[in-house]
Formats: structure tokens, sequence, C-alpha cells
């Protein structure tokens, strides 16, 4: 341990003692515009700014790990070690800083949020992460080079925010890192043999071209169409599927959930594959699946990348089976889509959703259902298609649309049900209360009879409708041949957290 210390004292002598070209107007500058993470602040509000939805996601991951390496250094790391500033008596006046931190020296905090905010934000963003790389070393190094910090501070402090960077990485994934193309499709260059139907009702008004125009010009060679309000939109999608069955090309289509879910359930059944266009307001597919923009999807359909991925479905006995490609619920949240699609023509989509999300809590009480065959009292009955990543007991994101299960959720009701529902949400702990459930399951039986509420409204892809007496959730693995971007994976983390026993097993 004495030689590491002499080392290190040496290296940093050997800094002090060094004249480096240009470094003297530079570095103390740079070390303290960081002060306070105000540098990368900075950085992540220009990247939100100007970068769009992926510059605002790279802004966000980069500042939620600087959060963390902040937090870890300053509450536990520098507590535990407690070391002195290094002397400055070999450091030249000019390289100073006019304020000395009065803080512990070990580790260099500032190298921590930069090797964090850099860190996070490639894992979004590569490119955007190369851009900042120079900047976080030479911060890094500035603390060195200005004498407040030995070398063996700068390196634990750096490897700490980078594993600040991979903690908030594994909690929240990048969507870019989706599996490998599994299935055959054919390339399309150009669009060629790609019959595109447009949901023009879907999404924000468009201010320059329609989304339509866009991906004419996009895709020359394709075949789009365009439907409004007065179009049957299956009628729409089952037609243009059979066109590109008999050319030997794919089905594309631009819109919302909704639009997506009867395209995938025509795709299905006519086995040709699907290109999605996110063209709604939220787009939960197409972003689980790497796409942020038409570019990506027309980049996946021209190099022919694709995947088969799991559609989930529910039926009543005997009855015909609908699918969802995102999620499935009963409970509140069904009332609360229909009370925003009521208001958000009127208001807009996010205040209809804030409008609507105030009225279901005002007015909503549990409903009874019957799961696997056990009465219940529940808040919410949700079914995912594949596992989501979760922030809490939100779902999140997927990382894999193939991997065969169902991610079920119920948070029960019974005595005082609302008091202890808003009493586990307030206090973050809702995933560890008895009122909530989560397992991953291959099927699940919900039922509404007797003993349930005759009259209640379950939920699919943002769509409502009444729900049977009984009905049956469950899973079809690799149904749907999608085209997506080829980026390389990470090994499936399994599911996100630790499972309480699904309720009625």
């Amino acid at each position: 341990m004495q030689r590491l210390s002499a080392l290190d004292r040496a290296a940093f002598a050997k800094v002090a003692a060094t004249k480096w070209p240009g470094a003297e107007p530079v570095l103390p500058r740079l070390s303290r515009g960081a002060n306070h993470g105000l540098l990368w602040f900075g950085a992540a509000a220009a990247m939100a700014a100007l970068g769009g939805r992926p510059g605002r996601r790279s802004a966000a991951r980069g500042v939620a790990s600087l959060a963390l390496a902040s937090a870890a250094v300053n509450t536990v790391a520098k507590a535990t070690v407690r070391r002195a500033r290094p002397l400055l008596d070999a450091v030249p006046v000019m390289r100073r800083l006019r304020h000395q931190p009065f803080t512990t020296s070990f580790p260099s905090g500032h190298a921590a949020s930069a090797a964090a905010f850099a860190a996070g934000v490639a894992f979004e963003s590569p490119r955007l992460g190369a851009l900042l790389a120079p900047v976080a070393a030479s911060v890094a190094f500035s603390r060195v080079y200005t004498g407040v910090h030995y070398p063996s501070d700068v390196l634990a402090g750096a490897a700490l925010g980078a594993g600040a960077a991979f903690a908030v990485h594994g909690l929240l994934p990048s969507r870019k890192e989706v599996p490998p193309p599994r299935a055959a499709a054919p390339a399309l260059p150009g669009g060629e043999g790609l019959t595109v139907v447009v949901n023009a009702a879907s999404g924000p008004p468009s201010v320059l071209a329609s989304p339509a125009e866009r991906l004419a010009s996009m895709l020359p060679q394709a075949k789009v169409v365009e439907g409004t309000e007065e179009d049957d939109f299956a009628e729409l999608l089952e037609k243009a599927a059979r066109e590109a069955a008999e050319r030997g090309g794919a089905l594309g289509v631009c819109g919302g959930d909704g639009t997506v879910n009867t395209a995938a359930a025509v795709a299905s059944r006519l086995g040709v594959p699907l290109a999605v266009f996110p063209g709604g307001t939220r787009n939960h597919l197409a972003k689980d699946l790497g796409m942020e923009n038409f570019e990506d999807t027309a980049r996946a359909v021209d190099e022919g990348n694709a995947a088969a991925i799991d559609l989930g479905w529910f039926s009543e006995p005997g009855g015909e089976r609908k699918v969802f490609v995102n999620t499935f619920s009963i409970g509140p949240y069904p009332e609360l889509v229909r009370v925003r699609e009521r208001w958000s023509r009127r208001v807009g989509a996010w205040p209809a959703t804030v409008l609507a999300a105030v009225h279901v809590l005002r007015t909503a009480r549990p409903v009874r259902v019957r799961i696997n065959g056990r009465p219940r009292s529940v808040w919410l009955v949700f079914a995912g298609n594949c596992t989501y990543r979760s922030l809490g007991p939100a779902p999140m994101h997927r990382r894999d649309l193939s991997d065969g299960l169902l991610d079920v959720r119920v948070v029960d009701g019974g005595r005082l049900a609302r008091t202890r529902l808003m009493a586990a949400a307030l206090t973050g702990a809702l995933t560890r209360s008895p009122v909530y459930w989560a397992a991953p399951l291959r099927r699940l039986r919900v039922g509404m009879g007797p003993d349930g509420d005759a009259g209640a409204h379950l939920s699919f892809d943002g769509e409502v409708a009444p729900a049977p007496g009984e009905l049956t959730i469950g899973k079809a693995n690799s149904a749907l041949t999608v085209y997506r971007p080829s980026v390389v994976s990470r090994p499936r983390s399994g599911w996100p957290g630790p499972a309480r026993p699904a309720p009625g097993r």
C-alpha cells in the first residue's frame, strides 16, 4: 500500500513539474466549468434542444448516470476514505484554482461525473459519446493538473462514474440494443414490393410534408395508400397485405399502436412481413423495435433486416382470437383511455391524459374478477406481450420481443384498497406491497361472470372494448415477421425484478 501511495505521489509530482503546451489557459477553466456538473447539464440541455427525441434520451441517460455517480461519491466514498488533498507546493501558481475544494480527496467527484455522463450518453448514442469522451478525459486530467487530486483519485472516480452509467444502463437499457435479425424477409430496395397504408388520423398534424408524402419520397418504388377516418382501415390493410403477398413483398403501416395492432393481425394471418413506420403519438412497438423514425424502418426494409416477434392474444371460449402487440389490461386504465380519447381532440393528447388520470383517480373503484378461477377485487390486471423492463411498478419497454412470456401484473383491491394503493405508490413501495403481484406466465384465465363485474371494459394497444364474461390470455410465439434495424444485443437479462406469486397459481 505504501508503494502504491509513493507511486501516486510521484505521478502527481511529475504532472506538476511538466509543462503542458496550451493547457494553462484551458484546463483550469474547464475544471471550474465542471463544478456542480454545470458543464454536463449544459451539454444535456443542448442535446435535448437540438437532438430531437434521441438527443433527449441521450441527455436523460447521461444526467441519470451523473446523478447516481455523484450520490455514490458524496454520500459514501468520500466519507469512507477521507484522504487529504495534495499539497500545492509543487503546482505552479497559474494552474491553481481560485477556490480550493474543502472535501476529502478520494475519489474525484469531477472525474466520476465526467465519466458517468459521457458513458451514459454513449450507451444511447455512440457518436455523441465519442464527441464527449475527450472533454470528459480533459476534465478528469484537469483535476490532477490543477493540483486538487492525486492520479489515483481521478482513476477511481472515473471507474465509479463508468460503473454508475453501467448500473443505469442495466436498469434501463438503450432501445437500440435489440436482438439481431432472426427471420427471413425480402430486401426491398427503394420499397419495391412494399405497400404502405398510412393512417392520416394518427399522430400530430404535419407541419411540412405529410407522412404519405415523406414515405413516397423516401421509398419511391413503394405503393403508398393514405386512409382517412371515412375509410375502413382494416379493409385497406387486408387488401394491401394480399397485394404484398402476391408480389412477394411486404405490408407497411404508418400510425399509432392501435393502427399497428390491426396491421399485425392481418400480416400474421396472411404470412407477410410487416414494416412499422412510427406515425402515432406514442409508437411503443416501433420504439421497442429500435426504430425512432421513418428512416430507421426504411433502412431495415431496404436491407432486408427482420426478426420474428411474439404476439399476445385473448379470446372468449369458442370465440375468435384478438391479438395485442403491446399490452392488455382490465381495470381503471380502459376508462382512462376512453376519457382521454373523448377529450384529446378538444385539448390535445397530453392535457387529455392528465385530465383523464385525475378523473379516473377520483371516480375509479376496484373491479371484481376471477383470475385462474379465484375471485378477486383488483385495481388492475395487466398483461404485457413479452417482459417489460420497469422503473418501479410501471412497465417501461422491452428488450426481447420473442421471449414467449406474458408480463402479468395485478394490483389488488380489498379492504381500504384506495388508501393502501395510494400509500404504496407515494412511498415507492408498490412492488413490495401486498397489493401488488407480478409474474411471467404463458397463459392466464380471467372471468367476469357471476362473481365479477358485468359491463367492465378491457383495453388492448390503446383500443377499448367491453370485457366478455370469460376470456383466456395467451401467447403466439414468433408469430409475426417484422422489419427492424440490425443491432447486436446484450444477453437476455430475464425478469426485471423479484416476482411475487401470481394470483390463482
